[in-house]
């Protein structure tokens, strides 16, 4: 019976959430930056793969995962950056949201010590649906059990479009930031044609920095903020990584206008060309009383798999380690 909760759970919350426009939060690494915002491709500098796997609400037998797979680098060929990826959310066994794109990045030194990135993405996104297991509520008698059939058929056809973005990236100093704009066509994602149901276009900007803190150069800070709206969708975050040579530790304070703060904190470790790092989401205040406690757990690896050459006309980053 507890999973049969769990479904009608899935399909009271999560279909108006995506009838909203609204999608998945991983937070603001660099991965998942780089997915939002086209011109953070290959700035870097080195080819480097990126593995990362989010589990949501664990715990709570809510069955919800993401993947997500990308590779970017610098290319002197193309003075600028590309990036593939790919990602698949799995929610609840009943939606799977499967996305993969092609990204590139133009770099342009605009100033002694200003250099602008300018970005376009294009990708296919495929919802598929599953409702062999799904609980409607005509199926739910007085006594709490589950009858056989429902008077309401609802349709597994899924539905596949093509999606574009494009942003900016700028450089200065030992500060970064960008801003994008996702959906740009707002593609239609259901199956019924209204447009309620529209993905809506998202507005990303973020800010970061990298503050050197010993003589040795083998301390700093890297302090990022980042803002997002969707629709009438609002979420944003502050917080810090402190990084060693092989080690980084990180906090960020996130929060949206649904009443709801919430925490996550981790660590990335790296050896050679490859690091590992895991972060830990919590809500510490929320809007909605049946926001359980924990709210995801990601973990992930990364391959540098090729060193670019840096030109002085190139400018590169070093990104917080979230």
């Amino acid at each position: 019976m507890l999973r049969q909760l769990n479904s009608i759970i899935i399909i009271i919350l999560l279909f108006p959430l995506f009838g909203f426009g609204q999608e998945t939060d991983p937070g603001p690494a660099y991965q998942m930056l780089m997915i939002k915002n086209p011109s953070l491709a290959g700035c870097e500098g080195d080819g480097v793969l990126r593995l990362s796997y989010l589990n949501f609400y664990p715990g709570n037998n809510y069955n919800l995962h993401s993947a997500y797979f990308s590779y970017d680098s610098y290319l002197s060929g193309l003075h600028g950056g590309a990036a593939v990826y790919f990602a698949d959310d799995y929610l609840g066994g009943i939606i799977n949201d499967f996305r993969g794109g092609l990204s590139y990045a133009y770099f342009l030194q605009a100033g002694k010590n200003l250099y602008i990135n300018a970005g376009l993405s294009g990708s296919i996104y495929h919802r598929g649906f599953n409702f062999g297991d799904a609980i409607l509520p005509d199926q739910i008698d007085p006594l709490g059990g589950v009858s056989v059939s429902s008077s309401e058929v609802l349709s597994s056809a899924g539905k596949t479009i093509f999606d574009i973005g494009a942003g900016f990236l700028f450089m200065s100093g030992q500060f970064s930031g960008g801003f994008s704009i996702n959906h740009l066509a707002e593609p239609d994602l259901s199956t019924t044609g209204l447009s309620d149901e529209r993905l809506k276009r998202k507005l990303l900007v973020h800010l970061s920095g990298d503050f050197i803190l010993s003589k040795a150069r083998d301390l700093k800070i890297q302090p990022l903020t980042y803002f997002e709206i969707q629709s009438g969708y609002l979420n944003g975050g502050a917080g810090a990584a402190l990084e060693t040579k092989f080690l980084a530790i990180n906090i960020v304070v996130l929060g949206d206008n649904g009443k709801n703060m919430n925490i996550q904190t981790g660590f990335s470790f790296k050896t050679g060309r490859i690091s590992i790092y895991y972060n830990y989401r919590f809500n510490a205040v929320s809007g909605n009383e049946f926001m359980p406690l924990s709210l995801l757990h990601q973990t992930g690896l990364a391959f540098s798999l090729n060193n670019v050459e840096k030109r002085n006309t190139i400018k590169t980053i070093n990104f917080p380690k979230l």
